[in-house]
């Protein structure tokens, strides 16, 4: 079973528990928390990783840590349940799952746009109102930089991708030319 699948199943194992205790922000905040120290934190990191250290052994050292952060009841059950299942090392993509479980279940989508220059404010709400009526969803716009493209944007919201860059048009004008 791959990775991802495992983790999702996780992920909406815990959406359930905080919709149960209505407490997912929360447990969303402490989720974060908990994956942002151990990716910044070296040992952390090897600790999650490591095939040699057993995984009761992960969970004992895990709840302390968890504990003395202050960490909800809740959590860190589900951690010792994780940890002791041998899947701490799916935590990266247990938070992400997480967070687009929660989002999906808030009706809002990601949207990816490159473009070789920033988008002005006029043109980010512009296009996030177009993707909005497009989709029918909130939309939460993330913006990086693509030297590549001479002008206009590519936008990326799920599977579907938008070209609207003027290298998508220029193939497109081809492609109706050789088929004139």
């Amino acid at each position: 079973m791959s990775s991802r699948l495992t983790a999702r199943r996780y992920a909406k194992a815990l959406l359930q528990i905080g919709d149960k205790q209505g407490n997912v922000p929360q447990l969303q905040q402490e989720l974060d928390t908990v994956a942002a120290a151990v990716a910044a934190n070296a040992d952390l990191s090897r600790l999650v990783a490591s095939p040699l250290v057993l995984p009761t052994k992960k969970a004992e050292v895990f709840e302390t840590i968890l504990a003395a952060a202050k960490v909800s009841e809740t959590l860190r059950h589900f951690f010792r349940v994780v940890a002791e299942a041998g899947r701490l090392n799916l935590l990266p993509d247990l938070r992400r799952t997480f967070a687009d479980l929660v989002d999906e279940r808030a009706g809002i989508v990601e949207a990816k746009v490159s473009s070789a220059q920033p988008l002005a404010e006029a043109q980010s709400k512009a296009l996030v109102a177009s993707l909005a009526a497009r989709t029918g969803k909130t939309i939460r716009l993330t913006w990086q930089q693509d030297l590549s493209l001479l002008g206009g944007l590519k936008v990326q919201v799920g599977s579907t991708i938008l070209d609207a860059s003027l290298q998508g048009q220029l193939r497109q004008l081809k492609t109706q030319l050789l088929s004139a």
